[in-house]
């Protein structure tokens, strides 16, 4: 388009720099159709000027912007008797194109004329793949070359004869269709296309049309009115209704197109019929009617018409190979075309003067010698010694003509040694004897190039998706290629089922029917794939063949989601048995033997074992999901991949369920359960990624619970699919459903959960053994009495409730006793660490050993009588006289401390209570699956999950109390009790300093023991100070005597001391207790009162039955009952203590004359 302005037809073009910008359009993505096509310019040159119709320059781009063409654009009018707009196409064309005649320059006058190759009226739809763009215009163009770029689907409005578009070996559709016959290196198609057509021409010279004496010519089946199709001859040989037995064979349709269908110019049977002019319609339009010119006679176009306007041969090449054979076969007409070395015959005959120019001379002879490289030296038919002489002089002559052409005259030496080495290379023979065949081109693969461009030639130019009605004689003529490229029937077949596949998919597999002639066709290949005795050529070329479009197939099956949307799922019907027929014959019939005489034997190329469609399903939906996964674009924080996961598991359905919809109905055909089987690999995948998602998950949130549930749900859509298409199985789908590895969502979130609890158990521990090693037991303050560590270990065991039945899943009443059954093991724990205080035995004095009373000499009484004992003095001196009327409490530190611990089993028995409640009273919690808990429970006739603790506490408390009272009395109180009290004297040393220090130790327990712990503490502190009187009358040791006298005084002591429990706190201890309790004392003091002969009576029978001596006898002792601890008044060790305090005769001789006691000190 380059170049100065030029007047075409009359219209004034000018440059597109400078073209004004607002009169440059941009048609890359197109108008809107409108069916207002454009005005159709004059075919004269000057008639444009009449129009009188705005013309502006238009830039044609492609899709990446790229400028293929200028051209100008004449815009719609109205017809002005009408009103109507001139050319408005129907709207049941798609794609228009009409080409007018070539401008003949000698009758126009016009010179400029002949810059233009053609007028074009182009309504085009482009089509690239998936993006679809409509652009309608008439255009003004210079050069047929704007069609190279115009799209594939160009189809032929009114009947008229249109120019093609060049092959589609470089469209896109080709790029991943792997080309199996290995590349020729310096030799491109457009060579391959012309020295097949020379040697098709020449092959089949003698024929009618190629220069024999008929000519046969084909009219369209629409000519004729025979319903039944048949064909009959005229006397001339011209065939008037041409049927196809292979289209019929192949499921081909014919293409039923007007008369005009085949037909060339009547007047001028020479011209090129592969000129884009040298045809026009002879039926037009009745809008076109007054704007055409008359069309000139037509005539039937010949085979070689035909096969010159598919191959895309120039007028000249056709006339210079016509006068090469003219020349090399005078007085050899009966020669064969296998004898011939026609690119020798064409470099010998065909002189520079014959071409337009010394360059395009050069190129045509360098392909010629290309071809003879190929053919002789690069891919010969007979192995080749690399010494040859020829060879190596063929190889020189080939390399001079690089850089210019070499001399082909007749006293040319470089000729004639061409001459002899390209003859001595093409006659030889495998085995040295004479051979009548040369052998230039039959080698592998230049012969399958070769032939390929020949079938190539049977796919309708204008519509490269049709193939030609006149396909059967077009392939006879063919067939006398045979001998000199070598190709055999099975050879052939495999080329032609290439030939229909690859032009499937070169023409953006628009024509369904080309596959299903490919397939077809494969019905033939496989039969001669059984056959013995094939040549290792042909299995080597069949493999190739059938693992290319194997290979195109499977890529586009295994990834079916991708390639086949809902308006094209039916491609994969006829896709899929031709990927099954290639993969059969690959599997069960292609063979080749390494090397002769090897003892490897056959080696199988291709194994194709194994349900295909099954491995199709599986891939394709695999892939699809990797896909969906891709695009979701899974994050690695935990909240993003719950999210994910989610919308993974709804896309994950939405895919199941467009395969059960769309592909599943196809596939069923050669797979019975394909629902089944890609629901069985979704749900492999999905497991696969909630695997990984539950391998990081590491305690149980919400997020994850909402992730199982949702894969859940999954599962349930895809087994119900699997069993609904395993109805009909045998094994009603057992086997397909036994590769579906169950989610087992309940049994994760189960066993999430007692992670979870367990994890939640191991806190509560760690806030135990915290407890254990720092716990002071001191209050946290005065309205919080109780330790710190029961709060910490109350409020995360709340929590740990409140979050159980947070999470959203069905709460069983097994659940919960698990839960409550690790707390509860941590409360006893607890309890237990609480109740480690000593016992009350460490507080307790050690007992005196027993002694007899001194009676004590008059002086000695007047004595004691004038000076009182001094112990006691001291002692009260000790206290001090204000002390004495306002006493202190006596409470040590570690007794409160042991009040702390009082209080805080009381805390968690009172929390215990209302967690319990919260459990067991939770709407949350369904019915147990089992008998395990409710039996437990019934079994221990209670409803508290706690009931273990509760009565751990207990136990504690009474413990805790015990140990806190004893230390009171025993400890913290011994000063003014056990140690002072009736020391020495009875009468001197009274109780009642200390119920004034008692009284203040229980003003202070009631200050710091819980309300619900007093009563319980201070009946231990009363036991301990009965216990304390006890031992102060039983045990008091050599400081402690008593007489029979004393009993009164010590009787209003301990009543006073009864006193003081029944009065304190408001009657935390009911009198009838006390009255209880004191019974021991309380007879102990009735024994104190008795005479020394009663109590040694007395003491002698009961000794003699608690010793089972029954009566004594004469010369017999008593025994020395043992002292047990439980004194009262039966009680033998208790009399026997009772005479040991006793200071009187009787009794003292009792004890040395019985038991030898020795006297106190």
């Amino acid at each position: 388009m380059d170049g100065d302005s030029k007047d075409v037809n009359g219209c004034k073009e000018k440059t597109m720099d400078s073209a004004a910008a607002g009169e440059v359009g941009d048609h890359s993505n197109g108008e809107e159709y409108s069916e207002s096509n454009a005005l159709l310019p004059p075919r004269r040159g000057g008639m444009s000027r009449k129009l009188n119709k705005p013309r502006m320059k238009v830039r044609w781009n492609d899709s990446n912007g790229n400028n293929l063409a200028e051209i100008l654009e004449f815009q719609p009018r109205e017809d002005g008797f009408t009103s109507i707009r001139i050319w408005d196409s129907e709207s049941r064309f798609i794609f228009e194109l009409e080409m007018l005649k070539k401008l003949d320059v000698s009758d126009s006058g016009d010179e400029e004329a002949d810059s233009c190759s053609c007028i074009i009226i182009l309504l085009c739809y482009y089509n690239d793949c998936q993006r679809r763009s409509k652009i309608g215009s008439m255009i003004c163009c210079y050069t047929t070359q704007f069609l190279a770029m115009c799209p594939s689907d160009i189809l032929y409005c009114f009947g008229h004869l249109s120019v093609a578009r060049p092959d589609y070996h470089v469209d896109v559709f080709e790029n991943d269709l792997v080309w199996p016959f290995n590349k020729l290196d310096g030799i491109d198609r457009d060579n391959v296309r012309e020295t097949a057509y020379e040697i098709f021409f020449t092959a089949c010279r003698s024929s009618p049309g190629f220069g024999g004496r008929n000519a046969l010519a084909f009219y369209s089946s629409s000519n004729n009115d025979n319903a039944d199709g048949a064909s009959g001859p005229k006397p001339n040989g011209v065939v008037m209704t041409p049927t196809s037995r292979i289209k019929r064979a192949l499921g081909l349709k014919m293409l039923k197109r007007s008369p005009s269908r085949r037909m060339s110019s009547g007047g001028n049977s020479g011209s090129n019929p592969s000129s884009p002019s040298s045809h026009c319609s002879s039926g037009s339009s009745p809008a076109l009617s007054y704007t055409l010119p008359s069309p000139r006679p037509r005539r039937p176009m010949t085979s070689a018409e035909i096969m010159r306007q598919q191959m895309k041969v120039t007028e000249q090449s056709d006339n210079r190979l016509r006068k090469t054979l003219m020349r090399t076969l005078v007085g050899q007409m009966g020669r064969r075309a296998e004898t011939i070395i026609l690119p020798l015959e064409l470099l010998r005959h065909l002189k520079p003067s014959e071409f337009t120019d010394a360059n395009e001379y050069h190129l045509w002879q360098k392909r010629q010698l290309k071809i003879l490289e190929a053919g002789l030296l690069l891919h010969p038919s007979i192995a080749l010694d690399k010494s040859n002489t020829f060879a190596m002089r063929l190889r020189e002559i080939i390399r001079g003509c690089e850089s210019k052409p070499i001399d082909t005259g007749k006293n040319s030496d470089t000729m004639r040694t061409l001459c002899n080495s390209v003859v001595s290379l093409s006659w030889r023979s495998a085995n040295g004897t004479p051979t009548d065949v040369c052998h230039w081109a039959d080698g592998f693969p230049l012969n399958i190039h070769i032939y390929i461009a020949l079938l190539q030639a049977i796919f309708d130019v204008r519509d490269e998706t049709l193939v030609l009605d006149e396909v059967d004689e077009l392939l006879e003529l063919m067939k006398k290629t045979w001998s000199t490229l070598g190709i055999t029937r099975p050879v052939h077949n495999v080329c032609f089922t290439w030939a229909l596949f690859q032009q499937y998919v070169v023409t953006a597999q628009l024509e369904p029917d080309l596959l299903c002639a490919a397939h077809a066709m494969l019905a033939e290949v496989a039969n001669d794939a059984k056959k013995p005795d094939r040549e290792a050529v042909y299995v080597k070329l069949l493999s190739s063949v059938l693992s290319s479009m194997q290979g195109w197939a499977e890529k586009r099956l295994l990834h079916y989601h991708d390639y086949f949307q809902r308006g094209t799922v039916g491609q994969v019907e006829n896709l899929l048995p031709l990927a099954l027929s290639a993969s059969k014959i690959l599997g069960e019939d292609v063979t080749i033997t390494e090397g002769a005489g090897k003892n490897e034997g056959d080696i199988l190329v291709v194994d194709s074992s194994g349900d295909r469609v099954d491995y199709y399903i599986r891939c394709s939906v695999r892939n699809a999901f990797a896909k969906v996964l891709e695009n979701g674009n899974l994050k690695e924080v935990k909240g993003e991949v719950s999210e994910a996961l989610l919308q993974l598991a709804k896309e994950t359905e939405d895919l199941a369920l467009k395969e059960r919809e769309s592909f599943s109905p196809i596939l069923k055909k050669w797979h019975p359960t394909a629902v089944g089987v890609a629901a069985v690999t979704l749900h492999n995948c999905y497991g696969t990624m909630l695997k990984q998602y539950l391998g990081g998950v590491s305690t149980l949130t919400s997020e994850t619970i909402g992730v199982l549930h949702r894969a859940g749900k999954l599962e349930k859509v895809l087994v119900q699919m699997v069993v609904e298409d395993s109805a009909d199985c045998d094994d009603g789908g057992k086997a397909i459903v036994r590769e579906m590895v169950p989610f087992e969502v309940d049994s994760i979130i189960m066993n999430l959960l007692k992670k979870w609890v367990d994890e939640r158990l191991k806190k509560q521990k760690e806030c135990l053994s915290r407890a254990k090693e720092s716990e002071t037991w001191n209050p946290r303050s005065k309205t919080e009495p109780y330790a710190q560590s029961a709060v910490e270990l109350m409020k995360q065991a709340k929590e740990t409730v409140e979050e159980f039945f947070e999470i959203p899943i069905g709460v069983t009443e097994d659940l919960v006793q698990d839960l409550a059954a690790g707390l509860e093991h941590i409360f006893q724990d607890y309890i237990t660490f609480v109740a480690s205080c000593g016992s009350k035995q460490s507080y307790l004095p050690q007992l005196p050993p027993l002694t007899r009373c001194n009676r004590d000499s008059k002086f000695v009484k007047l004595w004691k009588r004038a000076t009182p004992c001094s112990v006691v003095g001291e002692d009260m001196n000790h206290i001090g006289p204000h002390e004495a009327h306002h006493p202190r409490p006596s409470t040590s530190r570690g007794t409160q401390r042991l009040y702390i611990r009082l209080n805080t089993l009381h805390y968690l028995f009172s929390h215990l209570h209302s967690l319990d409640k919260v459990l067991s009273l939770s709407p949350r919690v369904t019915p147990p699956t089992s008998n395990r808990f409710s039996s437990s429970r019934s079994y221990s006739n209670s409803s508290s999950y706690f009931e273990l603790a509760n009565s751990g506490i207990e136990a504690a408390c009474q413990h805790v109390s015990e140990v806190a009272a004893y230390r009171l009395i025993f400890l913290d109180s011994a000063s003014v009790f056990y140690d002072c009290l009736y020391v020495c004297d009875v009468a001197n040393a009274r109780i009642r300093p200390a119920l004034r220090v008692l009284k203040q130790n229980l003003t202070l327990l009631c200050a710091i023991v819980t309300d619900r712990a007093q009563a319980l503490a201070m009946k231990e502190v009363m036991r301990a100070a009965f216990e304390a009187f006890l031992m102060v009358l039983l045990a008091g040791g050599s400081s402690r005597v008593f007489y029979r006298s004393d009993h009164e005084m010590i009787e209003e002591d301990f009543e006073s001391l009864k006193k003081v429990f029944c009065a304190c706190g408001e009657g935390l201890i009911a009198e009838n207790v006390v009255e209880r309790e004191a019974e021991p004392v309380e007879g102990v003091i009735a024994l104190m009162s008795q005479i020394t002969e009663q109590l040694v009576e007395d003491f002698s029978i009961v000794t003699c039955e608690t010793s089972g001596i029954g009566v004594m006898g004469s010369g017999q002792k008593l025994p020395m009952p043992p002292t047990t601890g439980r004194w009262n008044r039966a009680d033998p060790n208790t009399i026997l203590r009772v005479l040991c305090h006793r200071n009187d005769r009787p009794a003292n001789q009792f004890l040395k004359r019985t038991f030898q006691l020795a006297k106190r000190k």
